[in-house]
């Protein structure tokens, strides 16, 4: 017997979600949806389930650092994914180590849970500003986050875009605007950009309160799908097309929140 080529290899920097929705556990689950070889590097361990976040422990920056050299030092990478890193220092650490990498990545500025509750220090802010957002290839910040990092509440459709230009200033190659947390639009709006040609993506807005991991998902589809050699455009379509199916798919799970459904393709 001869050996498979292996598929491509996804790598995600983030915390451990205990309920499975988002987190390290939703980017695995997507990453195994979308076909690619998903590996990870923990940020931090989060008591967490659909009521909230109880309790949260980052990891040292040794071991991060560590997990991460392992990885890509031996297996290699073709994307790298960021979601929860906690503090400065893991901010500072995670960005140097992205720069020495030749490989796409996807920083997801994760700053509250979806309950609100919160992520990342307000001292590391200016960390992502100035560190990890100029070494991402594409951001991915919802509404909540745009306004931790620029200052800027987007009420409308038509503030999507300054909001996109404010990030654009810290760096990032693209900007990916999540606008699903607009109220009263039929469809879910986000805007895709690099201060030159625009992206305007819509789909259907589901009754669906059942959304846990919507963030982490999506941010890993998009990597799956640039680690696959697919253009930033594409990857940001397909990735939209897929996070709308498991949004719509998504399930009761615990007394809160349920997550979305990352196998919903295997069981359509």
């Amino acid at each position: 017997m001869t050996s498979r080529t292996a598929p491509p290899r996804v790598l995600t920097v983030a915390g451990s979600d205990a309920g499975g929705g988002a987190g390290i556990q939703a980017d695995l689950k997507t990453m195994l949806a979308l076909g690619v070889h998903g590996m990870s590097v923990i940020t931090a361990v989060t008591a967490q389930n659909s009521l909230g976040v109880q309790g949260a422990w980052e990891l040292p920056e040794d071991a991060v650092r560590a997990q991460y050299r392992s990885v890509v030092d031996d297996i290699g990478v073709q994307a790298v994914k960021t979601g929860m890193l906690a503090s400065a220092p893991l901010v500072e650490t995670v960005a140097a180590l992205l720069a020495g990498t030749d490989a796409p990545v996807v920083v997801d500025p994760v700053g509250v849970s979806k309950h609100g509750d919160a992520l990342l220090a307000a001292s590391a802010l200016e960390s992502v500003r100035k560190r990890l957002l100029p070494v991402a290839t594409v951001a991915t910040p919802n509404l909540d986050e745009v306004a931790q990092l620029t200052g800027v509440r987007v009420e409308k459709e038509d503030d999507l875009r300054r909001a996109a230009d404010m990030i654009l200033e810290y760096g990032p190659r693209w900007a990916l605007i999540k606008g699903g947390h607009l109220s009263g639009d039929a469809d879910a709006v986000d805007l895709l950009t690099d201060g030159h040609e625009e992206h305007w993506l819509r789909a259907p807005r589901h009754d669906n309160r059942h959304t846990h991991g919507t963030g982490c998902t999506l941010a890993s589809a998009v990597a799956a799908g640039l680690a696959k050699g697919l253009p930033v455009p594409e990857a940001v379509r397909d990735a939209k097309e897929y996070v709308t199916g498991a949004i719509a798919a998504g399930f009761a799970l615990g007394a809160g929140i349920g997550p979305v459904d990352h196998g919903w393709r295997f069981r359509s």
